[in-house]
């Protein structure tokens, strides 16, 4: 594990602990986050002010072709219940990610800090969402950052039942996006199709997106 300074850097993201731990310090500024992103690495949560940052051994992605919607996830797609947008709300996606977060688990790593700087990521044009729209009301979202075709997928929200699912689908059926990373493997979307890769094949993805952008 390494301590990182004010200066612009990261060690080898294989150097990491069996939990992925990688380093601890730095800050959160546009440039580190991007050098981070384009390395396989994210931050995960704050303790006493230090950030962790992650590259896990194991990654779990979504490939665009492996998804594996229910017809019946895909009949509330096509039935007009919900409006999709991009970009049109991320502050309140990151913000109710936050809420819905601390909600189920008394905790949540995006605080304000997070917050204010995944924001400024998004007005640099690196941070994207896309958030669902019952009438006029947000139900459900999902932010990331964007490195190339791959989108790293940070949170989603739902207030009704389906919304996060339908902003993941339209995610994946986005012609801007290869594949989906979901960092940490959870049954509920290895049961859509996400699947599990070694952290070698995952970095080779990333250096292969920055290499045809």
């Amino acid at each position: 594990m390494f301590l990182l300074d004010k200066n612009l850097w990261f060690p080898n993201p294989f150097f990491t602990d069996d939990e992925g731990l990688l380093a601890i310090g730095g800050d959160l500024s546009i440039d580190r986050l991007l050098l981070a992103y384009s390395n396989g690495i994210f931050p995960w949560f704050m303790d006493d002010g230090d950030i962790y940052w992650f590259c896990p051994p194991e990654r779990m992605v979504i490939i665009k072709d492996e998804f594996h919607a229910s017809r019946s996830l895909k009949k509330v797609m096509r039935s007009g219940k919900f409006r999709l947008t991009e970009d049109q709300a991320f502050g309140r996606v990151i913000r109710f990610c936050a809420e819905v977060h601390t909600k189920k688990y008394s905790s949540t790593w995006i605080n304000d800090e997070f917050i204010d700087a995944y924001v400024a990521l998004h007005y640099a044009g690196h941070a994207h969402s896309v958030e669902v729209w019952q009438d006029k009301e947000l139900v459900g979202g999902i932010y990331g950052v964007a490195v190339g075709r791959l989108f790293c997928g940070e949170s989603m929200f739902h207030r009704v039942n389906n919304a996060s699912k339908i902003a993941l689908l339209h995610l994946v059926e986005s012609e801007s996006y290869s594949m989906i990373d979901c960092q940490v493997p959870t049954p509920h979307l290895l049961g859509m199709g996400a699947k599990v890769i070694p952290r070698d094949e995952f970095l080779h993805v990333i250096k292969e997106f920055h290499a045809n952008k």
